[in-house]
């Protein structure tokens, strides 16, 4: 399948530069499978979609303020991108630049608050650290104290201020993240739109949710690079699925199931095909599951989404859940998104929500 197939036009005016006045305020383009047909709302009447019964899986995880800036011992500016620790919490693996000037052994820091050194380096560019000193507790303390948002390569404001990193800070997270959860390089940025009102209002409705985590990294902005989709190296991520979260999947129930974003509806397959779908106790495991058409689904049946880059492995899960089974998806994928761009929706992280039923 040719990589080709999933690229679009996307003009740079669509893409959303900052987040809606408010999050629930975000338009909605809803699209019916069965019926073929295409509705234009916004995100706080998500709730008239949803019948009781319903069950919304949403991804909790916090995203860490995970770029630092710092300065070599030596001299000269670092910034720092905080990836993930390794499995014993000792040290972690990060993105650095200049990365060519950091080779092992070179260190970094603000004085008198942290230095780190530079250990090793993958063949694929990213670093791993060792926090020499911190004069905060712990690695997501520091970041929390003195880091900014990991906001993707497409936000690119030409003259950005001290407000703009201010409504980062609030609106690159969700309004349900937990705190003790930050673990996500990226934000689930399906999730960005909900509120305590739109949640409230799926309580009284009858409509359950789920929380799933996920440690999202930077492979999820990563384009397919391959003339061929099914040789493109997929990118690996780990997510948990609590024991509550597991007993809600478990048991039978009229509703739907309703992933939150493309990473969650991701882990969820995974889970369904590799795992006892029974009640059970929490599990963790790392995904590196490509989903393209003409996949199956077997446990999701909604999926709640925004707009996604061209050629990426996320596109290509969209156009796989629209005709599951089938390859259709394709041609019908750039239709929705032709309509949408038509319709000024605004595209990627901090753009409009697509509900696909």
């Amino acid at each position: 399948m040719k990589t080709d197939l999933f690229d679009y036009p996307l003009p740079d005016a669509l893409i959303a530069q900052h987040p809606a006045a408010r999050r629930d305020e975000s338009r909605l383009l809803v699209v019916d499978r069965k019926t073929r047909e295409i509705h234009h709302h916004v995100f706080r009447d998500l709730p008239g979609f949803l019948h009781p019964g319903d069950l919304i899986i949403r991804n909790t995880a916090r995203v860490l303020p995970a770029r630092i800036h710092a300065e070599k011992t030596s001299g000269g500016a670092v910034e720092c991108l905080l990836l993930n620790p390794t499995e014993d919490g000792r040290d972690w693996w990060a993105l650095l630049r200049p990365g060519r000037r950091l080779k092992p052994g070179a260190r970094f820091g603000r004085s008198g608050v942290f230095l780190a050194e530079v250990l090793s380096k993958s063949p694929t560019g990213e670093c791993l650290i060792r926090f020499l000193e911190n004069r905060h507790s712990t690695v997501p303390a520091l970041a929390e104290a003195v880091g900014v948002m990991p906001l993707p390569p497409y936000v690119n404001r030409s003259t950005p201020t001290p407000a703009d990193s201010a409504e980062d800070r609030e609106r690159y997270q969700t309004v349900y993240a937990r705190r003790d959860r930050p673990v996500a390089a990226a934000a689930p940025t399906a999730g960005l739109h909900f509120t305590p009102e739109v949640d409230r209002t799926l309580r009284e409705n009858g409509v359950e949710t789920g929380e799933i985590i996920l440690h999202v990294g930077l492979g999820t902005f990563r384009p397919i690079e391959t003339d061929d989709v099914e040789s493109h190296p997929m990118h690996a991520e780990t997510y948990e699925i609590p024991a509550e979260t597991r007993f809600q999947l478990a048991v039978e129930r009229s509703g739907r199931t309703l992933a939150v974003g493309t990473t969650s509806l991701r882990a969820l397959e995974d889970f369904a095909r590799t795992t006892d779908c029974r009640s059970g106790p929490a599990i963790l495991r790392r995904t590196d599951i490509f989903i393209h058409p003409p996949a199956g689904f077997q446990i999701v049946q909604g999926l709640l989404t925004n707009f996604h880059l061209p050629r990426s492995t996320l596109l290509c899960l969209i156009a796989a859940f629209l005709t599951p089974e089938s390859t259709e998806g394709i041609g019908w994928f750039k239709e929705i998104y032709r309509i949408a761009a038509e319709k000024k929706y605004r595209f990627l992280s901090y753009g409009d929500a697509m509900l696909i039923l």
